[in-house]
């Protein structure tokens, strides 16, 4: 592909790594040639960088494998997973879940990018439902735009939520940015 067909999420081979398009600007500078600033992260290590092609560049883009996983338990070792459609089971390690491994709950499904038969990323759901566990006790005159409180969910994480909220209900969730959306229903 060129560079100018390049989209943030994309996954190119960058001097022999696989590495995922974070952010990309398309510039043309005055009278001079065009080119294309791009903000990667190294897929193999972690690393982020930035670069720039030329608008005329042809860049390899690299396909990646899309399987559902369930998670079956967290250890020392990682998370262990199982493939939904074939059973097959797999440890994710501490780099490959990153700063979603609290949000990974046993039977939570999600799904994983694999690239050549490794798994590089995952995408958590939009939306989880945790029970409150610890939070601050209700207010009766709270209103759904009265301050918030924290809470701490039932797996550990603490997250602000409205001051009418109480220990035991079940809250949605976002894993992305650990906002409170609403009540579960």
């Amino acid at each position: 592909m060129k560079a100018n067909d390049i989209r943030k999420g994309s996954v190119i081979n960058y001097e022999g790594n696989p590495c995922r398009v974070m952010d990309f600007q398309h510039r043309t500078p005055g009278n001079l040639r065009a080119f294309v600033q791009v903000r990667m992260r190294n897929l193999s290590n972690g690393n982020s960088f930035e670069t720039r092609f030329s608008s005329t560049e042809f860049l390899d883009e690299l396909r990646l494998d899309t399987k559902a996983l369930q998670v079956m338990y967290k250890d020392g070792n990682g998370v262990h997973v199982m493939d939904s459609a074939t059973y097959d089971q797999y440890t994710l390690d501490d780099e490959t879940v990153g700063d979603s491994k609290s949000w990974l709950e046993p039977g939570m499904d999600f799904l994983a990018e694999w690239l050549e038969g490794k798994p590089i990323s995952i995408q958590l759901p939009s939306s989880i439902e945790l029970e409150v566990t610890d939070t601050a006790p209700v207010m009766k005159t709270a209103t759904k735009t009265a301050s918030s409180k924290p809470a701490t969910l039932s797996n550990g994480v603490t997250v602000q939520v409205p001051e009418f909220i109480g220990v035991g209900e079940k809250l949605r969730i976002n894993p992305a940015n650990g906002e409170y959306l609403e009540r579960a229903k």
